[in-house]
């Protein structure tokens, strides 16, 4: 499959729910690069969210992430990220663990797909991949 955009995030303690704590989905950076992979949302509007429909590589298993901005530090909260909701089912189905890498990519028609890649698993060369902070990357398609 030919793929116009993919993403990649190292997965954290927080992440696969090892550290007890609550978070609402795993954060996204504020970088353009990996923004630009998600629909654009209507900062005006109070934590606006939509819902991305991805599909394992066998093309049939469906997973439904929700992509939010958490915007309401400018409606009188605290908040102000964007967060990946809804995939601590896909995570533990997947077995996932910290330091394994979330893999999510956009084919040309437009079609999203997740996998989840193990740590110890070869990656490409570094020339293909530019490292972000909070252990996201863009991979250069």
């Amino acid at each position: 499959m030919t793929y116009s955009a993919q993403i990649t995030k190292i997965l954290s303690a927080n992440d696969v729910g090892e550290t007890g704590g609550h978070q609402a989905g795993i954060l996204v950076p504020k970088d353009l690069e990996i923004l630009s992979f998600f629909p654009s949302l209507n900062s005006k509007e109070k934590n606006p969210r939509v819902t991305l429909v991805f599909r394992e590589g066998d093309g049939i298993t469906r997973w439904d992430f929700n992509f939010i901005y958490y915007n309401n530090r400018f409606f009188g909260g605290t908040r102000n990220e964007y967060r990946l909701t809804c995939m601590t089912q896909y995570l533990r189905a997947r077995n996932a663990k910290v330091g394994d890498h979330v893999v999510l990519s956009k084919c040309l028609e437009g079609r999203l797909t997740v996998e989840v890649k193990r740590a110890n698993a070869p990656e490409m060369g570094q020339d293909d991949v530019l490292v972000l902070s909070g252990g996201w990357k863009v991979i250069k398609i």
